[in-house]
């Protein structure tokens, strides 16, 4: 299956947590039906981006970075690559490159979707930036490191974020929720979760680290 059929299946299936990101999913369903290159940044001006939000075993804290850029505090994520074989994977790679956790492990179902523009994409403006958002869980103590897209990454408490924005508060929402719903024992390295009930896959690691 191509990044693209696999982005396709992701989106059709996924059942929206409100009617207002059942919006969305139906916006992306169509920008991908299409656009056969609606996964990369080359389809201008909107193409799918992946990220993935990072939360505490207790989902009392995330784990964010503070973008070069952008001078602001973001879950961590990109844009999708050739080499990436799912939409899972794609959000995986970029939060293990920006936030040094090796072998993150991530819930398999989105928790959030989100349309923003983003200005001078690869020199562009009007750039939108069509973003699938997963869920990962390491323990508090887990090492992390800014890569050099970054300027920090630092732990915030979830009721006090740095930037409060409401796509991010709602992200926020949206995780802990999720977190609720699945088992997920924390950890931050080993093979992919097995299959937990509901849909998606267990977050929990080979091996977790003793607190």
């Amino acid at each position: 299956m191509s990044l693209h059929a696999d982005a396709l299946t992701t989106l059709t299936s996924w059942v929206a947590p409100t009617p207002a990101q059942e919006r969305l999913r139906r916006e992306y369903v169509a920008h991908l039906t299409a656009h056969a290159d609606g996964v990369f940044r080359e389809c201008r001006p909107h193409h799918l981006t992946a990220s993935t939000l990072v939360l505490s075993a207790d989902g009392s804290q995330v784990l964010l970075t503070l973008h070069a850029k952008a001078h602001r505090w973001f879950q961590f994520g990109g844009h999708l690559e050739a080499g990436d074989p799912t939409l899972l994977a794609a959000a995986t790679r970029e939060a293990e490159e920006e936030s040094g956790l090796a072998g993150l492990r991530l819930d398999g179902v989105p928790v959030q979707l989100s349309d923003h523009e983003v200005p001078f994409c690869g020199g562009d403006t009007g750039v939108h930036h069509l973003d699938v958002r997963y869920l990962a869980v390491v323990p508090a103590d887990a090492v992390h490191v800014a890569s050099e897209e970054s300027l920090d990454v630092r732990w915030w408490p979830a009721d006090d974020l740095p930037d409060p924005d409401a796509d991010l508060v709602e992200l926020v929402a949206l995780a802990r929720h999720r977190l609720q719903s699945i088992s997920v024992p924390s950890g931050s390295s080993g093979s992919p979760g097995s299959p937990v009930p509901g849909g998606g896959s267990s977050l929990a690691a080979a091996d977790q680290p003793s607190r």
